[in-house]
């Protein structure tokens, strides 16, 4: 899918489809036998939010087919806009078109620019279009669309060409990010994150290195490789470095849990729905979703990003309830329970990162179900140590729909974290666990601006519908423009 600019007016594109308001659609057409058809097609439509109506107009117009959109006539709220734009690209996505041309986001949309309104749409379509497809021997009919065309004219040009360079970024990232998540745990285990992390480098700016297993033993990385002891398959962190801004900016460090599979180890998670822990590293594949969105769209800011990517095994190998580790940053361990242990590898990464003299640190984890009784999948948890910091996440994510809501992170949660025989235990009991996790890895953050996305709940759907969603790209790339 590519997205680009049209300069032009509704009554002169030549289009094989145009997606617009019903009051819009009577302005394109500009014959009598045109309006005509229009109207037959629409003879039932009631116009309502949610409501698309095709309409096929002829192979010999202009105009060969209209995608109306109910309830988009007049001034709408930004949360009914984001319903009718939904509505449309589903549509638009199934449509037998090869492209289309896109104008509803000239409809009014209260406090939203058009820059707003058409970045909003794109994504939408991005979303829409998305298949996966490459275990199936039967594969489905590939869609047929691969171009949307953003209706601009001479005023709107500048912010309709941003909007869709950046939809092509973020479209990239986001497809990345979710083929990541949706590989089989048989294929997508570290070393195969560390060989698609490569494909980034092939990019201008872009250098991707590793820890293997040796060097994080001689580093004194206790903690990460506590949870890789029981799996034959060797730990990774994998490392992203983006140079896009000027040479002495303090870059920003994204941290992503990959636990490429979770077992719970010898804490061993129930039978049911345990192949939805193959999404347990999609922590680690939005960071690199969003590294790649800021690659493609060339932002100019320095950006590191830490994939922590191991996999949760028992084994005879493996770690215990009762075992004590030292993590990379001295303090000791007490592991209750091998389940917790997304945490046990971001808090190696989170210490690592502070090399990096970071002007902000954001990691990115499955880490917890108490996250999905608490929020469920609508919105992401977000815990920071800086105000400011938090804003801007929560600003990104609401601009771009892709919402998280702050927790607390007071320091009465972190005598949970208390153990007789280290200097903490790795779970704080049945009370508020994604709070106490978030204070835990809080620990290792002192001195440093750090926020915690807990996406349990928000990176992956499961039943009928089960893959990875893609989030919270949405809401990093667009933290990432906003730090530009």
């Amino acid at each position: 899918m590519k997205y680009s600019t049209q300069t032009a007016t509704a009554s002169t594109i030549k289009t094989p489809c145009f997606v617009t308001s019903l009051d819009g659609a009577r302005k394109a057409l500009t014959k009598k036998a045109e309006r005509e058809a229009l109207d037959l097609a629409t003879r039932d439509f009631g116009n309502k939010l949610g409501q698309v109506c095709n309409a096929n107009i002829g192979s010999t117009a202009a105009i060969q087919r209209l995608l109306v959109v109910g309830g988009c006539d007049g001034e709408v709220s930004e949360t009914d806009y984001r319903k009718a734009s939904k509505a449309a690209a589903a549509s638009l996505a199934r449509l037998p078109v090869a492209s289309a041309t896109w104008g509803l986001h000239h409809a009014s949309v209260e406090d939203q620019d058009i820059y707003w309104r058409a970045s909003t749409s794109l994504l939408d379509v991005s979303l829409a279009a998305y298949q996966y497809e490459k275990h199936k021997s039967k594969k489905a009919e590939p869609l047929k669309l691969r171009r949307v065309n953003v209706l601009a004219d001479g005023r709107s040009r500048a912010s309709c060409a941003k909007a869709a360079k950046e939809a092509n970024a973020l479209k990239a990232g986001i497809d990345f990010a979710r083929d990541l998540g949706n590989e089989p745990p048989n294929v997508c285990n570290p070393s195969y994150l560390l060989k698609e992390a490569k494909k980034l480098g092939r990019a201008d700016k872009v250098k991707v290195s590793a820890l293997d297993e040796k060097k994080m033993e001689e580093l004194g990385m206790g903690s990460f490789l506590s949870v890789s002891r029981g799996s034959d398959t060797p730990a990774k962190l994998i490392i992203v470095q983006y140079n896009g801004g000027k040479r002495n900016d303090a870059p920003i460090v994204l941290v992503g849990k990959g636990i490429t599979f979770d077992t719970g180890g010898i804490s061993l998670k129930p039978g049911a729905n345990m192949d939805e822990m193959k999404f347990d590293m999609c922590g680690a594949a939005t960071v690199l979703g969003a590294t790649r969105a800021a690659i493609d769209a060339k932002l100019p800011i320095n950006l590191v990003t830490l994939v922590a990517a191991a996999e949760n095994m028992p084994s005879g190998k493996a770690s215990r309830p009762g075992d004590i580790v030292t993590s990379l940053s001295g303090q000791t361990i007490e592991i209750l329970n091998t389940d917790a242990e997304g945490r046990l590898v971001l808090c190696d990464a989170l210490e690592y990162a502070r090399r990096y003299k970071p002007k902000a640190i954001i990691d990115v984890a499955t880490l917890t179900g108490a996250c999905i009784v608490a929020l469920g999948s609508h919105a992401s948890a977000l815990y920071a140590n800086d105000d400011e910091l938090a804003n801007g996440i929560l600003d990104a994510g609401t601009w771009s729909g892709d919402r998280s809501w702050r927790m607390p992170l007071w320091d009465d949660y972190q005598q949970q974290l208390k153990s007789n025989f280290a200097d903490m235990q790795n779970i704080g009991g049945p009370q508020a666990g994604s709070v106490t996790a978030a204070c835990f890895l809080a620990r290792f953050t002192k001195g440093m601006k750090w926020a915690h996305m807990d996406v349990a709940g928000s990176a992956f759907q499961g039943g009928p519908k089960k893959g990875a969603s893609g989030r919270p790209v949405p809401s990093l790339f667009r933290y990432l423009v906003d730090q530009c």
